[in-house]
């Protein structure tokens, strides 16, 4: 009976983990650690104790819980506080989300005070301190074996989770303690150095989007005319504009009022292509496979209502992040020859002939516009939303159709350069994330020895 055990093990270290060194071994996350889910949400309740919560996005965008992160507050039983108050050495994932490449994301907790809790859609894993090294686990969790594992387990179908009871289930590589240190010390200084170039890549982007911006809200208000002079509009967000501009309230500027797209519940798979609301960027809608989502033609009811055709507008109706909500992107020629629809936190316009949709998308993203949909966003449950009727409220410049060409062909000039230098700079992002996650795994995994690699490096 032992030696069918040990090759039942010794297959599933291997289905996992692949050809792991001698010496080492594969364990399931229950023998080296404890792991648990969280149900504390963020409401405050009277008469509870006050807490501080680390949540979901907390955990999703930083590899360290550290004391600088803005914590929210809220309210636990004690019963919550003493379960699931958070300590240094824990690694926190994330238990569910929309897709299964969002699930499993770890971050290793270097803070804990008495008043800190793990918040819901959360799990902590606290490693059994003389079967693992702490920091070697959360490299173990942040590595490609241990993703896959995850997304095979997760279950749901508008949203997908960790279930309890798999939450332990995944098998994990197992080095001896010397060598789990050697990682985990390795990892920490070679990763550190790829995130430093990372965050480099990114400040560039941001400047180069910053100045992306600014050629756009100029010409927004002054025109591409030197020298002209204004007027008085009336307008409270536009209250001067070059001679023979009006300010207009986006409904007298549609031709196809805003419509929301098809619900996530029309299913997860399918024939019937739609988009997630990253496909919004730049001030276009970008066709590509990390935006693209399936549906099942059967459930939606009317498709050629929710047909997206060259000149159509998308505006981000609903995101956690304020300032995304709101933001408009042109349907490019590109979708002419291809069928797509569009999900429920979009939503849909066209604009009347003197209006051009690309004059309409540069005017809805310039500061005027994003003041009033800041001001009027709501928030449930963490998401901001505009409406169909805020949509038509908001005020913007109209210039003549002459004007309006011209400051569109203006724009695409001077931003052409930028975003190539832009997407230059995402690709090197890019390279160095899929560069930063073969490291991880491979050295978890003993794909190379991290001794002689820190040597040579």
């Amino acid at each position: 009976m032992s030696v069918v055990v040990r090759d039942a093990v010794a297959e599933r270290v291997h289905k996992w983990l692949g050809d792991i060194p001698a010496g080492w071994s594969g364990a399931r996350l229950f023998e080296v650690a404890d792991a648990w889910t969280s149900n504390v949400d963020k409401h405050t309740v009277e008469g509870q104790p006050s807490v501080r919560l680390c949540n979901y996005v907390d955990v999703y965008k930083n590899d360290s819980i550290v004391d600088s992160l803005d914590f929210m507050a809220a309210s636990a039983t004690h019963d919550q506080i003493r379960k699931f108050r958070i300590r240094q050495g824990d690694t926190l994932i994330t238990k569910d989300s929309e897709t299964a490449d969002d699930i499993g994301v770890p971050a290793f907790v270097e803070y804990e005070a008495e008043d800190l809790v793990c918040g819901y859609h959360l799990a902590i894993v606290r490693p059994h301190g003389r079967k693992v090294v702490p920091r070697f686990l959360y490299w173990a969790l942040d590595s490609e074996p241990i993703a896959r594992q995850w997304s095979v387990t997760a279950a749901g179908v508008t949203r997908v989770g960790i279930r309890s009871t798999d939450l332990n289930k995944v098998t994990i590589p197992l080095p001896p303690p010397d060598e789990q240190r050697a990682i985990a010390d390795y990892l920490d200084h070679e990763t550190a150095q790829i995130d430093v170039l990372v965050a480099k890549q990114q400040e560039f982007i941001g400047l180069l989007q910053e100045r992306r911006g600014a050629v756009r809200d100029k010409l927004m208000t002054a025109g591409v005319v030197q020298g002209r002079s204004v007027e008085a509009t009336g307008s409270a967000w536009l209250s001067e504009l070059p001679r023979g501009w009006r300010a207009v309230p986006t409904r007298r500027l549609l031709e196809l009022g805003p419509s929301n797209g098809v619900s996530p519940e029309a299913g997860r798979v399918g024939d019937l292509r739609s988009l997630s609301i990253g496909a919004v960027r730049n001030g276009r809608v970008r066709l590509a496979d990390d935006v693209t989502k399936y549906v099942d033609r059967a459930a939606v009811s009317d498709i050629s209502r929710l047909r997206l055709e060259p000149g159509d507008v998308l505006i981000v109706r609903g995101n956690g992040n304020i300032s995304l909500v709101g933001r408009a992107g042109l349907v490019g020629d590109e979708f002419g020859q291809q069928e797509y629809i569009y999900p429920d936190l979009l939503i849909r316009i066209r604009t009347t002939p003197d209006m051009l949709p690309e004059f309409f998308v540069a005017a809805f993203d310039a500061p005027a516009s994003r003041a009033q949909i800041e001001l009027l966003a709501r928030t449930t449950v963490g998401t901001f939303k505009v409406s169909a009727a805020d949509v038509r409220s908001i005020v913007l410049p109209r210039p003549p159709l002459d004007e309006q060409h011209a400051i569109v062909e203006h724009i695409s000039e001077q931003t052409t350069r930028i975003d190539a230098l832009i997407a230059k700079a995402e690709e090197h992002i890019v390279l160095a994330k899929e560069r930063r996650s073969a490291l991880v795994t491979a050295a978890v995994t003993g794909q190379i020895d991290v001794r002689t690699a820190r040597k040579a490096s």
